[in-house]
Order: structure tokens, then sequence, then C-alpha cells
């Protein structure tokens, strides 16, 4: 198993549940706009060792999903800006370039200190 990504929440915005609803979360690094800080989840902004792509595997604390899309802006403001918008739907095509499309199961509790993932293999 090859670790392309991997991260840990450190803060939560006061506001992030309301994503739920639209079966997505957000990550962000601490340069987080403050219009859109209360709707993410902060994290570091961590390198990618490698390329995300549809096939591998997202792991959100002891949750695991497989990728079905990856937009094309998403590993740029994952790696730059710690910023990546997590889709449940299970869509094999990309609507949003900055998001990474994961199948389409509930998605995981998440908190401080979670650990998010991606991992090929």
């Amino acid at each position: 198993m090859k670790v392309i990504y991997e991260n840990r929440v450190k803060a939560l915005g006061s506001c992030v549940n309301e994503f739920q609803g639209e079966n997505m979360f957000i990550i962000f690094g601490d340069n987080a706009p403050e219009e859109l800080r209360d709707y993410c989840y902060s994290v570091d902004v961590n390198p990618i060792n490698g390329t995300i792509l549809a096939g591998q595997t997202l792991e959100v604390g002891g949750s695991s999903y497989r990728i079905t899309a990856v937009g094309p802006e998403a590993p740029v403001t994952l790696a730059g800006l710690g910023h990546c918008t997590i889709n449940f739907s299970g869509q094999d095509t990309v609507d949003l370039p900055g998001t990474i499309y994961v199948e389409n199961k509930p998605m995981p509790e998440i908190g401080v200190g979670t650990v998010i993932r991606i991992v090929e293999g």
C-alpha cells in the first residue's frame, strides 16, 4: 500500500455540518478565506506523493471509500492550499474541478485528530 496523501484534522469550522445534506465536506489549510473558514475542516498543507487517481482509496478515520473521479484542480489546490472538496455522490464525471468524488456511502464522523489519507493498492 502506497500513501499518496495524508493529513490530520486540526480544527472544525462552526458550520461544517451544513454540507452533510449535500454529501460532501471541505478541507482547507490555515489560509482559508474568512468567508469559508466556518465551513471547513482545518488541516496542514501537506505534499502529495504521486498522482491522485480514480480507483484509489480515500480513508477517513476508520472508513474507506473508492475514489470515482478526480477534478483537475483538486491535486493543485490540495498540495498548494490544503484545500479540497470531497463529494460522496459516487459519480464518475467531474462537475467541480476542485473536487474528489468517492463512492456513495454514508459520510464518516470527522473530528479533531481524524486522519484523512489517500492510498494506492
